[in-house]
């Protein structure tokens, strides 16, 4: 009569809870008939007191993890989170825990339904901001011929001799899902046409420099109907800067700024460099692009010992794709076409009125001469640092040997800066310049080397005080500001006018003049 009497309480109580945790529970009601059964045979009190505490402490586990199935849009479930403080209060002053605030959901763009033409596969080469630039390229292009994007292959072979590959540096799945709308993107080819690839059927070609986009409607886009696939092997500057669909300029321009982001890691490691630098006051980023690789391709050896140029001529010709090998370094200079040295640099913004004290983050590789070449520069600015003195190796040790992590790395902390000074104007240089445009014309001193070098020949030859130097250093930076300006077009000479990434202005609008905004 019992035990009858108890299972209908049973099947009350189990009637009060909708079906939740039903592994536990079913676990729970085994366990408990077992017990009951031990109960009846039990003949010692202590035995039964134990049984007693046994069943009542399974049962009311199993009432929890129902409850708190329950509470799933209601109290319990939030309140086991919040520290379960009380299971019969809901005053909220009594908890002590702060929840975070929601995440808001990621918005999805809806996908772009077009007839896919085919599929194009991009190796990219060079540094990590001229890839960066051939990949905005690579997706405007694909959206207008409208095919099949696959993840761009990054460079591995040249003097960086970087492993990382497209995921190791940007967020993959943001840079599929963000441009969904406009263009397909797919990890890789699909396993029929993957296999042909590996096989080495395919369609390989370099496109032509600085094409307009009819170039790929009409000799790019019959390859890819005929093949399926194409593979285009070069992808630095292959579009050109002006002439081109203004829908196509924006989209170069979502891409670069909103598509191509950073990997979590990347971007969590600039925040910490960020907020370093912000605790000790204003910062000014010096992009000094003394480094090797830059010396032996320009030939520019101003200041180096005769084992130093002969070092650099040796790599120069170690690389068949740098084409120029007989270099006047003399001449190159005087034309401005060399990376300011530390010394030049170090007069440079002297003159400008930079303060003493600011601090400078060098956003660079290994300076070439080393602490020798660095000495002018530390004396004149005492608070120089770089990631490599702000982190710990503990910090930096996944992105050593990785050469564009590292500049990933440098190209936040460079958006982030007050000021920003490239010496020379290289990918980064340009690319930073643009992308600090789009976000609010910040400042950025683009340095005229030309003017410079012939200033600074005139004031060490003693032929200028320091103060007619200073005043003329000024005069001809005043307004390379990075202020709005219109981007400049040589017709037929594409490579001697303005990039379009160091000045998009079909995507930048002046509400005023202490007002900038986009206009994506």
């Amino acid at each position: 009569m019992c035990d009858r009497e108890m299972c209908r309480l049973e099947d009350r109580k189990k009637r009060r809870f909708v079906i939740g945790a039903m592994g536990l529970k079913k676990f729970g009601e085994i366990r408990v008939e077992k017990l009951k059964s031990s109960m009846v045979n039990a003949r010692s009190p202590k035995m039964k007191m134990w049984l007693v505490r046994a069943t009542t402490t399974v049962l009311l586990w199993t009432c929890f993890v129902q409850l708190t199935a329950l509470g799933g849009g209601g109290s319990w479930g939030p309140r086991v989170l919040k520290g379960w403080p009380s299971c019969f209060t809901h005053d909220s002053h009594l908890l002590d825990v702060k929840l975070l605030p929601a995440v808001p959901a990621r918005v999805v763009p809806p996908k772009r339904v077009y007839k896919n033409n085919g599929y194009l596969v991009v190796s990219c080469n060079g540094g990590l901001n001229q890839m960066r630039s051939a990949i905005c390229d690579m997706v405007a292009i694909a959206r207008y011929l409208n095919v099949t994007l696959i993840v761009p292959e990054l460079d591995k072979t040249s003097f960086w001799a970087d492993p990382s590959e497209f995921e190791d540096i940007f967020d993959v799945d943001h840079f599929i899902t963000s441009l969904r709308d406009e263009v397909r993107i797919l990890k890789q080819l699909p396993p029929r046409l993957k296999k042909r690839v590996e096989l080495g059927i395919v369609h390989t070609m370099p496109p032509v420099s600085w094409s307009d986009i009819s170039y790929y409607h009409n000799q790019i886009l019959p390859l890819i109907q005929k093949y399926k696939v194409v593979h285009l092997n070069r992808t630095d500057a292959r579009l050109a800067n002006n002439g081109q669909p203004l829908d196509l300029q924006k989209l170069r321009c979502r891409v670069n700024f909103g598509a191509l982001r950073f990997t979590s890691q990347i971007e969590e490691l600039g925040r910490r460099v960020v907020k370093i630098l912000r605790q000790n006051g204003p910062f000014l980023v010096l992009h000094l692009r003394y480094e090797m690789d830059m010396l032996a391709f320009s030939g520019c050896t101003q200041g180096c010992n005769d084992e130093e140029v002969e070092e650099l001529t040796r790599m120069r010709y170690a690389y068949p794709w740098w084409k120029e090998k007989i270099i006047n370094s003399d001449l190159k200079r005087k034309d401005g076409l060399c990376p300011l040295t530390p010394e030049e640099t170090a007069l440079t913004l002297k003159a400008l009125d930079i303060d003493r004290d600011i601090q400078i983050y060098i956003a660079a590789g290994e300076i070439y001469g080393g602490k020798r070449r660095m000495d002018s520069l530390a004396d004149a600015y005492p608070n120089l640092v770089r990631k490599e003195t702000l982190l710990g190796p503990a910090d930096l040790q996944y992105f050593q040997n990785h050469s564009s992590q590292m500049a990933a790395l440098d190209y936040l902390v460079s958006l982030e800066s007050d000021i920003f000074v490239p010496t020379y104007d290289g990918n980064m240089a340009r690319v930073v310049e643009g992308h600090r445009r789009f976000l609010g014309f910040k400042k950025t001193i683009l340095l005229d080397r030309r003017v410079l070098v012939e200033l600074i020949d005139k004031y060490t030859g003693g032929f200028l005080s320091w103060d007619e130097f200073s005043r003329a250093v000024k005069d001809t930076h005043a307004q390379r500001m990075g202020a709005p300006t219109k981007r400049l077009v040589i017709a037929d000479r594409p490579k001697e006018e303005d990039y379009f990434y160091a000045n998009p202005e079909e995507c930048l609008q002046a509400a005023s003049d202490d007002e900038p905004v986009s206009i994506l």
